[in-house]
């Protein structure tokens, strides 16, 4: 994995090779924020048109942005910077991040104030970078929105107040379909950002949001928390569990990074509930489970089938099985499912104390999709053994959460 620069029209392109691939970098909606202010701050302070303004990431890369739909006034100046995510697959990209800057007649302390405007998030829930009841503007935008409008001041000798207003339009509705509603941020979207830089199919994005609400979930108290690794957990919860559905955390692929996580906050119990195609792999030890890294799926069951007396043309079937699904059926046709699916949970439970040295309390919940259809039921395979005190535990915490 690497970068490489590429000369278009007199500017930069970064690229990121994944996979053997050239992905175009992009920049975050903090930075957008950032380079809109900058560029009304210097509109506003200066009297002169601006068409494009230059911001220098955190991350140590320039980028060259176009300034939209500016509306200048006699103390104020608004303006727009288009969200460019790359070739990242980012629900904001396009959107238009709005920085509305005003001349204050006061100069209390502080100076420059940074306010969310329409379409920008509000904190409600404590864990988050901003405090509760204040916009969802991370740290660093906070920042880089600062820098640049304490520098205008000095170059233009101005001694007044600055209020920086930053909007997007539609927000609220993409809020929507981003995690914000989850962690209580309601009525928009966040400006985020920790290095300016979008990083197409970035790791260490996800882990870092699965880690977000891990803390918030410590901050409001919880000891004890459910994980899933996708919507196929989300949904067997809400059918099948005496446990809310928005308690379950997802953690994608990354469920040795979440247990690393959670020992780290200080989570005393941790439930796994997910689909057999996922936590399969865990039973031979794999903790990131994309099929880019591990897959194994079928060698693993079938191992357990031997485990459980399964004779050679069962186990032949199994090994040439396409899906995970399609290996449960066949040992459930052949009278196997109960015995391999025992020695898999153990399997399981052996890994998850490996892997957490018995700092946490771990336990799992193994489902099946089909199978739950065929037999009519929750289509559970198995669990392991510390699930059920586990689950006891969880559920008490939660009711006494809602209590309060």
């Amino acid at each position: 994995m690497g970068l490489s620069e590429n000369i278009s029209n007199g500017q930069k392109k970064r690229y990121r090779i994944v996979d053997g691939k050239r992905l175009r970098l992009g920049y975050t909606t903090g930075s957008c924020a950032a380079a809109a202010a900058k560029a009304a701050a210097l509109m506003l302070l200066s009297g002169n048109r601006v068409e494009y303004v230059d911001l220098l990431t955190p991350g140590g890369l320039t980028f060259h942005l176009e300034v939209l739909d500016v509306t200048q006034g006699k103390t104020f100046v608004s303006c727009a910077v288009m969200k460019d995510a790359g070739d990242d697959p980012d629900i904001t990209n396009g959107i238009l991040v709005y920085a509305k800057v005003s001349k204050e007649k006061e100069t209390s302390q502080p100076r420059i104030r940074i306010v969310g405007g329409a379409g920008v998030g509000i904190v409600t829930k404590p864990g988050l970078q901003q405090p509760v009841g204040e916009p969802a503007i991370n740290q660093v935008p906070r920042q880089m929105i600062l820098q640049e409008l304490e520098h205008f001041c000095r170059a233009y000798q101005y001694t007044g107040g600055l209020e920086a207003e930053i909007s997007v339009p539609g927000g609220e509705k993409l809020a929507e379909q981003t995690f914000n509603p989850r962690l209580g941020i309601m009525g928009g979207i966040s400006i985020l950002g920790t290095t300016g830089i979008v990083e197409p199919m970035s790791e260490s994005a996800l882990i870092s949001s699965i880690r977000l609400e891990l803390k918030q979930q410590v901050e409001l108290g919880r000891k004890s928390l459910v994980v899933t690794p996708g919507n196929y957990g989300q949904a067997f919860l809400q059918k099948h569990f005496p446990l809310q559905v928005d308690e379950g955390i997802k953690c994608s692929n990354f469920i040795g990074e979440t247990i690393d996580l959670a020992i780290e906050l200080g989570i005393e119990n941790l439930l796994f509930v997910a689909h057999i195609g996922k936590f399969i792999k865990v039973a031979g030890g794999i903790f990131q489970t994309h099929s880019k890294n591990a897959d194994a799926r079928l060698e693993i069951l079938t191992a357990n089938a031997v485990l459980a007396g399964a004779g050679q043309p069962l186990l032949t079937e199994l090994m040439q099985a396409v899906t995970t699904e399609e290996g449960i059926r066949l040992l459930e046709q052949a009278g196997y499912l109960e015995q391999s699916m025992e020695h898999v949970m153990e399997r399981i439970q052996f890994y998850l104390r490996r892997r957490s040295f018995g700092k946490i309390n771990l336990a799992a919940v193994v489902f099946s999709s089909e199978l739950g259809k065929r037999r009519g039921g929750s289509g559970e395979l198995g669990r392991t053994g510390n699930a059920k005190e586990l689950i006891k535990k969880i559920k008490m915490e939660i009711e006494a959460n809602l209590e309060l």
